[in-house]
């Protein structure tokens, strides 16, 4: 009997370490920020004084950079389009566009948490970040981030001069974005005025200057889209925001974030639609924004505001997909 009871007793204790096991390990930072202790990565496999500066710039999330690249590949495919480039044009800039938006990104990542810090470890998702754990100092960090934009700017090199100055003009918009949340609830406003300039950057880097009749609707139709994705990631923070008092349109929006949300979708599809019109676009291009209005759909359909959302990034890579069958289409016909 006292084998028994023992036998019991052991299983008793396993079962509970793994359970209290399976708890811990289970605290997951989700979103598209932050360092997850959950799931080993790529990263995790790299030299250890290497995985802080990778884990900054959020390289092992790719959703951010694809999300601050579609805008540009918009906007790239389009103007090849309009101009009937040769296709060696959009691949050279979809190339070079999409280096500048992970490096970009990266250096975003990093001059975000060197302002958020502090806040950063009293919030769930973002406690476990390098600079709010402590795994880097803001020394560290500033030199990385020297680092970041000088490959950013030797990409930004290779534009015009009309797009290099372009370019350069966003630099205020990448800085002062983390301070939105200090001082407004329209935090997520700013971040699409930042993310979707590659919708300007991109027609000047392909014609040499800015088409705005095409290019104003596109991106305003692109800031509309990031307030949409956003504010449904904004919703994973809200009870720590309130805490710590960062404000985010998830707050303000509140019970009426849904309907709020499906009218911003329907900004977005439109306004890109209007650039489509004035750019003197085909069937396809339509289709392919048909085909990312419905991601829209479903994302503001299915997702859970409490718990992790719908990815909307599906809705710019059809988007895409659209203007670059349209260009295909194109540049088929002509030879």
């Amino acid at each position: 009997m006292a084998i028994i009871t023992l036998a019991r007793f052991s299983r008793f204790q396993i079962t509970g370490i793994r359970s209290l096991s399976t708890k811990l390990s289970g605290r997951h930072v989700s979103g598209t920020a932050g360092t997850s202790t959950e799931r080993p990565t790529w990263v995790d496999r790299l030299p250890p004084k290497m995985r802080p500066y990778l884990y900054l710039t959020r390289i092992d999330k790719p959703i951010g950079t694809l999300l601050l690249f579609y805008p540009c590949a918009w906007s790239i495919t389009m103007a090849s389009y309009a101009l009937e480039a040769p296709l060696t044009t959009p691949l050279t800039y979809l190339g070079l566009f999409g280096l500048g938006a992970m490096v970009m990104r990266g250096a975003g990542c990093t001059i975000n948490d060197m302002w958020d810090k502090n806040l950063d470890k009293a919030v769930e998702r973002t406690r476990s970040r390098p600079l709010a754990r402590g795994d880097i100092n803001q020394r560290q960090a500033l030199v990385f981030l020297a680092g970041q934009l000088s490959v950013g700017l030797g990409v930004l090199l290779q534009l015009n001069w009309y797009s290099i100055l372009l370019g350069a003009s966003s630099l205020s918009l990448v800085t002062v974005y983390p301070l939105m949340k200090r001082i407004t609830y329209w935090p997520q406003a700013v971040l699409g005025l930042t993310y979707n300039w590659g919708a300007l950057l991109g027609w000047s880097a392909v014609a040499g200057a800015v088409n705005w009749s095409v290019c104003l609707p596109l991106y305003a139709g692109g800031v509309c889209w990031t307030l949409v994705y956003d504010s449904i990631y904004a919703h994973q923070d809200k009870a720590d925001d309130v805490n710590v008092g960062i404000h985010s349109t998830a707050l303000l929006f509140g019970e009426q974030t849904r309907p709020i949300l499906g009218a911003l979708s329907a900004s977005t599809i439109s306004l890109i639609g209007l650039a489509g019109v004035l750019n003197a676009h085909g069937a396809p291009f339509y289709l392919g924004l048909g085909l990312g209005a419905a991601q829209l759909a479903r994302v503001l359909w299915r997702t859970d505001f409490e718990s992790r959302p719908i990815g909307c990034g599906w809705s710019g890579f059809w988007i895409w997909m659209g203007a670059l069958a349209d260009y295909a289409v194109l540049i088929s016909g002509l030879t």
